[in-house]
């Protein structure tokens, strides 16, 4: 029979006490003297089942308990506090962003793309939208909390035993596999502010004894629901939420600030309630009267602007409301063979709200591949006709208008997310093996509200003959007839659904005795086929919408194989070996790993590992009905070569505004890396333990769209037909700059390295309890990307925005935890550190922001470090009883002023629970046994 034998029980203490398993305890030969209650168990990042969890790479193991401690709720919310996850991961609060209602982690700073995140050892169908339009990824809000038994993060390179996407590790979140009984539990949170509620209760119950009944069933369902909480309602946190930052020595025009409404000069201007139109004789823009009565706020604009804060539209937290159903039968048919299916589902819908629609008065090549062939349209440009009532010029003239009179945009992402595996395992032969049948789906429904279609807008306000001539703005928009707005306002969607079908099989076996034990071996092969579906919103494609055409489609079929030999050479010898061959539609990958241990004595272990990973394109990158657009400045070739303009050009060619189209390739090739570990495990007294690792990965023939400077002397490039007149001859091609097809391709590299420290100390207080120390740093030393022969340096900088999300890449990252536990309680203290950052965007760039007397802001351009502290409490009342609760930011800390972050928000998304403020959770668990 399958039966947990010793060894294995105490692996699974071992796991579940704490963040590190030491040299001491997993070097000696334990229970050596009882050979057949050895029982070998996986571990992450290998498929030889050992005696032994502390491998060559470096793996962190998370226990249910130090999630529980930590006060956390959320697989993500606990996953996103690791030292770890880095540059690039995604936090729920990005609204506004290409992947809103999603949440993911980025091992290293390398970006979600490239870390494998696996439900109990195999994959996940993919979240439906692509982050920035080509970034696919798993979302890791679909896990259900209140099951997970461990997680396991290997930090080290694992295309080998699983193939794509495992360049900066792998994150192995394990479910409970057996359970009897069942247990309750219900929680609730509230902010200090007495806002951003949330409330959650679960389930899960256990039936039948696999030892005695020959089967095991698991049931768990929880639901949860969260308040939205908008910035606006942290506007007494200093900087939080204000949209003012003049009284810290920031001038008006700082982007976060008040740009809402801002005139800044000679044809430029930001749309505001009141409206502007630009003035066709000064090419001024000139704000119409009554912005005291719109603004939200009493401060003048010196350009004439009408000023408005757009925190009053910005969420802090999504409203979400989710629902997480598991199950998990487990089948003992004989002593050698077990049955098992799973079936997961999750709902979670997240709602976010963001500033009402605007026209735009720059003409300027619209994102949607209609534009492609030629028709050149101008998107939600629109013109106010000379016979408008409201127009004072007798000319038709460009508008800027926010329109308040729509009201706010609301973006809802409802995700459904459905995963099934049935599998058998067992021994055979002398062979343990493992074999199943996954399927997977996500779907994922957008709406996007108050939405603007703009042939109503533009005959309504361009268009005296239009029924819906003319359209009042500003503080006559209650003359409008409501059926102006039932024409005008509506609700675009997007349904974009990914599957995931694979089937798989494992098995392993001891092969010979070596001095240092028994020689394993692994074998594995896979079958699996994705889709991805990421279709624009309705309207887009043609311009009939105020939104940009961003769309995404394409399957692909990979086949593999991998082997993986497991070497004790001689007692304190260990080396390893694994290499996993891929097939694609389009390419082949062979990908090799080895690794070493050297435990000279119970107590220290060296170790080390060298690994090659690939990334496969992605469907938006390499899909051909794949496309999305963004804006960059550019030198025009043409208009200012050499960086002069020409006779009739203007200095802003010199400095234009390129769209570039970022179109799918299908010959693209897979990103590739090679990466090397190289650490040590020590255990200095017998409660102590000490774990460092150095660790290093580049990342070559990375996948990223054209440059947008190349892309502008590219043949084909759109412009206006402003033409020049050189040499007496009016010359065909040399308009304003408008914008071209930049097509991703292979091009650059990036290098990331660092070290991780983790260290523990367990102190026995006698009559007085327990303490437990904890303490993970990790500290980058340097994140280079390279492109051609120019160097980006980002370690320590805001950048890099192509990763980032503009967040940064603070060098330190640092968690220490503080435990005390005597009988019944348990008290946990958490500190977290986010290292200071140059408000720069890289290394060697002048400093991003000035405060109002031309010093560089923050003060030495420099983005404070940030500390917070969390407490959280265990209390077991009665013999099944248990009641928790947990105070995030417990001393209310602020987070720093951040003018560069994504966004415009004033804080740093890492830094979000210093906007939030303190925050208080409560609740109860009870077992019935």
């Amino acid at each position: 029979m399958l039966k947990e034998k010793v060894i294995s029980r105490s692996l699974r203490i071992m796991f579940s006490g704490g963040l590190m398993v030491t040299a001491g305890m997993l070097a000696q030969p334990a229970f050596a003297q009882d050979e057949a209650k050895i029982q070998r168990v996986e571990v992450t990042g290998t498929s030889i089942k050992r005696a032994e969890a502390e491998t060559a790479s470096p793996i962190q193991i998370i226990s249910r308990a130090d999630i529980d401690k930590a006060g956390k709720t959320t697989v993500a919310e606990y996953l996103q506090t690791l030292t770890s996850d880095g540059a690039g991961s995604l936090p729920t609060s990005f609204g506004n962003g290409f992947a809103a209602g999603s949440t993911a982690i980025s091992l290293r700073g390398l970006g979600a793309t490239s870390t494998l995140v696996l439900l109990n050892g195999r994959r996940m169908a993919q979240f439906g939208r692509a982050d920035d339009g080509q970034k696919a990824f798993t979302d890791i809000s679909t896990i259900p909390m209140e099951v997970v038994e461990r997680i396991e993060i290997l930090k080290d390179g694992a295309s080998s035993i699983y193939g794509a996407d495992a360049i900066a590790g792998v994150v192995n979140i394990i479910l409970k596999k057996n359970y009897e009984g069942v247990t309750v539990s219900a929680s609730a949170g509230t902010s200090g502010s007495r806002d951003a509620n949330q409330v959650k209760g679960s389930i899960t119950a256990g039936f039948g004894n696999l030892e005695k009944d020959k089967y095991n069933i698991i049931v768990n369902a929880e639901a949860y629901k969260s308040n939205e909480l908008m910035n606006s309602q942290r506007s007494d946190r200093d900087w939080i939420g204000t949209g003012d930052w003049r009284r810290w020595g920031y001038p008006m025009v700082t982007v976060g600030s008040f740009t809402s409404g801002y005139i800044a000069g000679n044809n430029s201007a930001q749309p505001n309630p009141a409206g502007s139109l630009r003035d066709p004789k000064t090419l001024n823009y000139v704000s119409l009267p009554g912005c005291s009565t719109l603004s939200t706020t009493k401060v003048q604009d010196p350009g004439g602007g009408c000023l408005w804060y757009a925190d009053q539209f910005r969420t802090m937290l999504p409203q979400i409301d989710g629902v997480n159903l598991f199950t998990r039968g487990t089948f003992q048919i004989n002593d050698d063979l077990q049955a098992y299916a799973e079936f997961g589902y999750s709902q979670r819908k997240a709602a976010f709200t963001v500033t009402p629609p605007s026209t735009s008065a720059n003409v300027f090549f619209p994102s949607n591949p209609t534009n492609l062939n030629g028709n050149i349209n101008y998107g939600n440009t629109v013109l106010m006709s000379a016979s408008h009532p409201q127009n004072p010029y007798g000319a038709d003239v460009r508008l800027r208008y926010s329109m308040f009179d729509v009201g706010a945009n609301r973006r809802i992402a409802d995700n459904s997310f459905y995963r099934a595996v049935v599998g058998l395992k067992g021994t055979m032969a002398g062979w343990d093996f493992d074999t199943a049948i996954l399927h997977s789906e996500s779907k994922l429904h957008l709406d996007y509200t108050n939405m603007i279609n703009m042939n109503v807008l533009k005959s309504a306000l361009g268009d005296p003959k239009s029924p819906y001539f003319p359209y009042y703005i500003g503080t006559q928009a209650s003359k409008n007839n409501p059926a102006l707005y039932a024409a005008m306002v509506k609700t675009a969607t997007i349904d974009a659904p990914t599957k995931m079908d694979i089937i798989d099989f494992k098995a392993s076996r001891e092969l010979m005795a070596l001095p240092g034990g028994m020689m394993g071996l692994a074998v594995g092969a896979e079958y699996r086929r994705e889709s991805y579906n990421m279709p624009s919103l309705d309207g887009s494609k043609d311009g009939s919408i105020n939104s940009s055409y961003v769309a995404a489609k394409g399957d692909e079929t990979v086949s593999a194989v991998y082997a993986e030999l497991l070497a004790p050479v001689i007692k304190t010898v260990e080396l390893s070996g694994a290499l996993r061959y891929d097939k694609y539609s389009h390419f082949n990958s062979v990908t090799p790993k080895v690794g070493a241990k050297w435990s000279p004595v119970k107590t220290f272990a060296l170790r080390g590992t060298y690994s090659e990973g690939f990334r496969a394109p992605s469907a938006p990158e390499s899909g051909t009905e794949s496309f999305s657009a963004g804006t960059a400045s550019v030198r025009d070739p043409v208009r200012c070569p050499n960086g002069t303009p020409l006779p009739g050009a203007q200095s802003s060619d010199c400095a234009a505004t390129f769209t570039g189209f970022k179109v799918g390739n299908p010959n693209l090739q897979p990103e590739t890396s090679k990466g090397y570990t190289l650490g040590m495990v020590w255990d200095p007294l017998p409660n102590s333990s000490i774990a460092v690792d150095a660790w290093k990965i580049r990342r070559n023939n990375e996948i990223n769209s054209m440059s947008f400077q190349t892309a502008a002397g590219l043949p084909g490039v759109l412009r206006q037909d402003n033409n020049l007149t050189i040499n007496g001859v009016l010359t065909p091609g040399t308009g304003t700059i408008i914008g071209g097809a930049a097509p991703y391709a292979n091009s650059s590299y990036t290098e990331v390295k660092g070290v991780d420290l983790n260290a523990k100390q367990r102190i026995n207080l006698g009559e007085y309890g327990k303490l437990t120390a904890d303490v993970n740093w990790t500290h980058v030393i340097s994140w280079l990307r390279v492109d051609g022969a120019v160097q980006h340096q980002y370690a320590g900088t805001h950048g890099n925005c192509d990763t980032s999300n503009c967040a940064g890449t603070p060098k330190d990252k640092v968690n220490f935890v503080l435990g005390w536990d005597k009988g019944d309680w348990n008290v946990t203290g958490v500190v977290s550190y986010r290292g200071s950052m140059k408000n720069i965007n890289e290394e060697g760039q002048p400093c991003a922001n000035k405060f109002a007397d031309g010093t560089d802001a923050p003060a030495g351009c420099t983005l404070a470090s940030f500390t917070t502290m969390d407490v959280s409490f265990r209390y077991k009342a009665m013999k099944n009883l248990e009641i928790f609760g947990s105070i995030t930011n417990l001393f209310d800390k602020v987070a720093p002023l951040d003018p560069l972050t994504y966004g415009s928000m004033g804080y740093n998304p890492m830094d979000g629970t210093g906007a939030i403020g303190r925050y208080f959770k409560v609740g109860l668990k009870y077992q019935f046994k």
